[in-house]
């Protein structure tokens, strides 16, 4: 059963929602991308333990960390994924990207190489209804088809139209070492997958002329809401989390990366 379209939320992320004129819209498969060190898994993480602690459920799909790695990332930070677990409203799962990858070659087979499969099985376990899905990562599923980009980009045609269909809202971690959409590292995949998504946020390693390394974060695109298309600074706080600072446009002499 399709759920219904439930207009927007708020993440509660310190800051972040700010750069919104009401919120992220409910549906919405949006990509969060940045190079490595940027704060992409932590970002999502603290996403997680605030929608959960707001009551909806949350599907954390890792295809790099543990389960327990998870946890002690959200535990080092005063938040409690096991509470949340014993719930119900939160999943932390570890998936094998090779293993997806063989179930989709499969379906394909199955399907006579057609574009219409099934990925369902391949993406939600089963007695689990999520409202939010995060994938970490994007990068490692693509690994995971080296070689095969077309079965790739059928496997992400059907995870957003799964997605979709059922009204869940993803944050999808891609991992980039230049950000793609200022005119660097473009390749048919990563431009695939930014068409078909409805929002991308974008974390930065910043590094200034004097030396001096901060982060930034950008919301370059989501489909829906008005938002506030500066670059501003982030940091990683200390029994916060990932935090926003709004008014703290980047100035000066610097390199993104």
């Amino acid at each position: 059963m399709e759920k219904e379209t439930k207009g927007k939320f708020k993440t509660d992320i310190r800051g972040f929602d700010e750069l919104f004129q009401e919120g992220v819209p409910e549906g919405n498969s949006i990509l969060v991308e940045g190079g490595p060190g940027s704060g992409k898994t932590l970002f999502c993480l603290h996403l997680a333990n605030n929608l959960c602690k707001k009551g909806k459920k949350v599907l954390y799909m890792s295809f790099e960390e543990r389960e327990d790695r998870l946890r002690s990332h959200m535990k080092a930070f005063g938040w409690t994924p096991e509470v949340y677990e014993r719930k119900g409203t939160l999943m932390l799962r570890r998936f094998n990207a090779l293993d997806v990858a063989r179930s989709v070659e499969a379906l394909l087979s199955e399907a006579k190489r057609e574009l219409l499969i099934d990925i369902q099985p391949v993406l939600i376990p089963k007695g689990f209804d999520p409202d939010i899905v995060c994938i970490d990562s994007l990068s490692s599923i693509a690994s995971a088809f080296s070689g095969e980009e077309a079965r790739f980009r059928v496997y992400m045609e059907q995870l957003f139209r799964n997605l979709e269909k059922n009204n869940t809202t993803s944050f999808l971690i891609r991992e980039t070492c230049n950000p793609a959409h200022i005119g660097l590292n473009i390749s048919d995949t990563g431009g695939a997958v930014s068409f078909l998504s409805d929002g991308i946020i974008v974390l930065y390693n910043i590094v200034y002329s004097n030396g001096t390394r901060a982060r930034g974060i950008e919301v370059l695109k989501m489909r829906g809401e008005d938002i506030d298309r500066r670059i501003v600074e982030a940091k990683i706080v200390d029994k916060k989390g990932f935090v926003v600072y709004p008014d703290m446009q980047l100035e000066g002499e610097y390199k993104m990366t």
